[in-house]
């Protein structure tokens, strides 16, 4: 790759999106067999800078750099001076001095993962930035689709749920399109903005243009700052995966993706992550090796400031 960073998916063209699905397949190998650990990137200082908590993206980008032989520091923002008024800019100045090759970033604000970028030599990595982006969300996601297909143009992806507020549905549409697949958008008319794709307030009719995957999105409460349907019981009702659609799915050999966390009983019922097509504890899975490659791909570009 010839980026320093890794920022979002708009930035990549499909020949670079295929060069990192195509070397994350080596890295999964790895590490589902013997070989726990290489020492592709032995002395160099993986530095992750959470604004946001985060259990999945963070445990997997630490697992991923600790298996390339990395050094991991977890920049604890909670005790930092951060909670006395300390700015991201000032944060980062202070960081520089100790040399970090990567900084892997969440921020709650759209964009500050690019400032960052421009504020250092260090290779960034947006591991969420707002409803703005969350592109190593998407490389795994479409690694995991590669593995189920391996001819991933001309299949549907049906992205339910609260599409507004979801960096992972701007992402993740992105890269699917990219790649030739089709996707299409459904849940509440509050929820589901108008973009070039197609646009579904019912879910029996989105399942009618005939999905391969049903991709399902947390609702994003904590980005809200208003009420976008009446209760959570209601939203599983009607925009959630019930029993009876879990049925339906199943009768139609239609997978279920998720990006983590789950709310049970509001997007799913417990049912799901029993049903023999849910991909979602793969997709924890290949976010490790998705993380690797991406790590890897930079490595050329590192240079401190």
């Amino acid at each position: 790759m010839s980026h320093k960073d890794f920022l979002d998916i708009v930035s990549l063209d499909k020949e670079e999106i295929i060069h990192l699905l195509d070397q994350a397949v080596p890295f999964k190998e790895l590490f589902t067999r013997s070989v726990k650990k290489v020492p592709a990137l032995k002395g160099k200082t993986v530095l992750m800078l959470f604004y946001e908590p985060s259990t999945r993206t963070l445990s997997s980008f630490e697992v991923a750099a600790k298996r390339l032989s990395a050094d991991v520091t977890i920049f604890d923002v909670p005790s930092s001076s951060v909670t006395k008024g300390e700015s991201v800019r000032d944060t980062i100045d202070t960081l520089q001095a100790m040399r970090a090759d990567y900084i892997v970033v969440r921020h709650r604000l759209a964009g500050q993962a690019a400032a960052i970028a421009r504020q250092t030599g260090a290779s960034v990595i947006n591991a969420g930035d707002g409803a703005h982006a969350h592109p190593t969300q998407a490389l795994l996601d479409a690694f995991t689709l590669r593995e189920v297909f391996p001819k991933m143009e001309g299949r549907r992806v049906l992205i339910a749920g609260d599409i507004l507020h979801s960096r992972v549905a701007r992402s993740t549409s992105t890269m699917f399109d990219k790649l030739g697949v089709e996707v299409a958008f459904c849940g509440p008319g509050s929820l589901v903005p108008k973009t070039k794709f197609p646009r579904f307030t019912d879910f029996d009719e989105a399942m009618k243009w005939g999905p391969d995957v049903v991709y399902l999105l947390r609702v994003q409460k904590e980005r809200q700052d208003a009420a976008f349907y009446p209760s959570d019981r209601e939203y599983h009702s009607v925009y959630g995966i019930t029993d009876e659609r879990l049925k339906r799915l199943s009768d139609a050999g239609v997978y279920i993706m998720h990006p983590g966390p789950i709310n049970r009983g509001v997007e799913l019922c417990d049912a799901v992550l029993d049903y023999e097509r849910c991909l979602i504890s793969q997709q924890v899975e290949n976010g490790i090796a998705a993380r690797m490659a991406v790590l890897f791909a930079l490595k050329p570009q590192i240079k401190n400031s």
